[in-house]
């Protein structure tokens, strides 16, 4: 098969086929997909061009990553648009088995198209960790309630410290990790781990805690679990009347957050830290629209703040004349 994607026109099926439920329904013009998949996939560098022109052509925006160990990020874009780089990727030998995750935005939540190659798709820095190899046990999130609430069970958050701040399962355990580097560090610091018999791990769509859980059983945990399609398969699925989850999901886009039913959340980015923000946090003297927030005030300097001062009045000028800032 050539790796020609200009030439690709996906067949009558494939949003039929496609292994994620269409929320063609929900409030939004534009669907976002979240995506990933653990394959060898050792040509990732000649899919990169092609891949790149078709959602150029489709009009879809996101993030891809490839590498030798698979696919990862997140697309948006019409649905008609969304569901031709689906099929395309699908055609792939590697992804033909690719599920996806829907929700709707407003507005585009992207500013451009980027198509990365990387050496891990989700940068633990462990060498060697394959989930194709091994990997915990999947639990689908009509079960996920049943198992945390079992008190043979912890509950981790394998996401970073700015996420968990807005949204956690009831009674997780939140490593405060500022980037997924450091969680192997932090197993290895935390003995009490093997305390209890059961380790159920998540994070947003899956990824995370599929590599997490390879890790664990790696280091001898032996009952590992993970919620499969991660927060944003349990919001999209379990009533908020039955929902264990507290609080927002952040997510890696101009939405910023969503709640249950994946509707857009009320959270906004401070720009200066990438950090979650909401209107209470706005009324603070330490926030500063594009310059600073409560969160990161203490870690700049007054230079980075005139620059960010600087870079936020190029963005109003931009907004002033209906153009979207590309440096945001």
């Amino acid at each position: 098969m050539t790796d020609t994607a200009t030439s690709f026109r996906p067949d009558a099926t494939a949003e039929a086929t496609s292994s994620s439920s269409t929320l063609s329904g929900a409030a939004g013009d534009f669907l976002v997909a979240a995506l990933y998949h653990f394959a060898r996939f050792p040509r990732f560098e000649s899919v990169r061009d092609s891949l790149f022109k078709l959602c150029q052509e489709q009009g879809v925006k996101g993030t891809l990553l490839l590498a030798a160990e698979g696919i990862n990020g997140t697309i948006a874009g019409t649905d008609a648009g969304v569901q031709t780089v689906l099929s395309y990727l699908r055609t792939q030998p590697e992804f033909a088995s690719l599920e996806h995750k829907e929700s709707r935005a407003s507005k585009m939540p992207f500013v451009r198209m980027k198509v990365k190659l990387k050496k891990e798709i989700v940068t633990m820095g462990v060498p060697d960790i394959d989930p194709n190899r091994i990997v915990g046990t999947y639990v689908d999130p009509k079960d996920w309630n049943a198992l945390i609430s079992d008190p043979d069970t912890i509950v981790i958050d394998t996401r970073n410290d700015y996420e968990t701040a807005i949204g956690l399962f009831k009674g997780a355990v939140d490593p405060q990790t500022k980037t997924f580097r450091e969680f192997p560090d932090w197993v290895k610091n935390n003995p009490g781990l093997h305390n209890k018999p059961k380790i159920a791990m998540y994070c947003t769509g899956g990824i995370r805690c599929e590599k997490a859980t390879a890790f664990m059983k790696e280091q001898g945990f032996e009952d590992v679990f993970h919620l499969k399609g991660g927060i944003l398969k349990y919001l999209e699925e379990v009533p908020e009347e039955e929902s264990l989850w507290e609080g927002a999901c952040f997510v890696f886009d101009e939405r910023v957050s969503v709640v249950h039913g994946l509707a857009e959340g009320d959270h906004q980015l401070c720009h200066a830290c990438r950090n979650p923000i909401t209107e209470e946090v706005r009324l603070s003297p330490l926030f500063e629209e594009g310059v600073s927030c409560p969160s990161c005030y203490n870690d700049r300097t007054e230079e980075d703040r005139q620059r960010f001062r600087d870079r936020q009045k190029q963005i109003d000028i931009a907004k002033k004349r209906g153009e979207k800032h590309l440096g945001r």
